[in-house]
């Protein structure tokens, strides 16, 4: 799990990333300081050290970039009347709706607008 520090470093490189300004151990601190968080004095340089060599769209896009999980199919055991209930099991699957996905037009708002 994330502390403090991590995450107020992370929220501060990505808005000095966002307004197109450097970013450095002395913004990052000066934003966490600015949000009344006290965090280890090492996470700024830290941060400020890792974004030198990478850039914020390069760990954003390799973030999402780990393998699919592989889909496990699990049957169950057929019961004592095991012809009759293995033919039962897909009529009821048949009648399964899928829940309908809302999306945020239907709400009226979007997220990134």
């Amino acid at each position: 799990m994330a502390g403090v520090g991590e995450i107020a470093c992370t929220y501060a490189a990505l808005i000095l990333h966002d307004d197109g300004i450097p970013i450095t151990a002395e913004k990052i601190n000066t934003i966490v300081k600015a949000a009344n968080l006290k965090i280890d004095a090492y996470w700024p340089a830290l941060f400020a050290k890792l974004l030198e060599k990478r850039s914020v769209e390069d760990l954003i896009l390799s973030c999402g970039s780990g393998g699919a999980g592989a889909a496990v199919a699990v049957s169950a055991a057929p019961a004592a009347g095991g012809a009759a209930a293995a033919e039962a099991a897909p009529a009821a699957e048949e009648k399964k709706e899928e829940p309908k996905e809302e999306s945020d037009d239907d709400m009226g708002f979007s997220l990134f607008d």
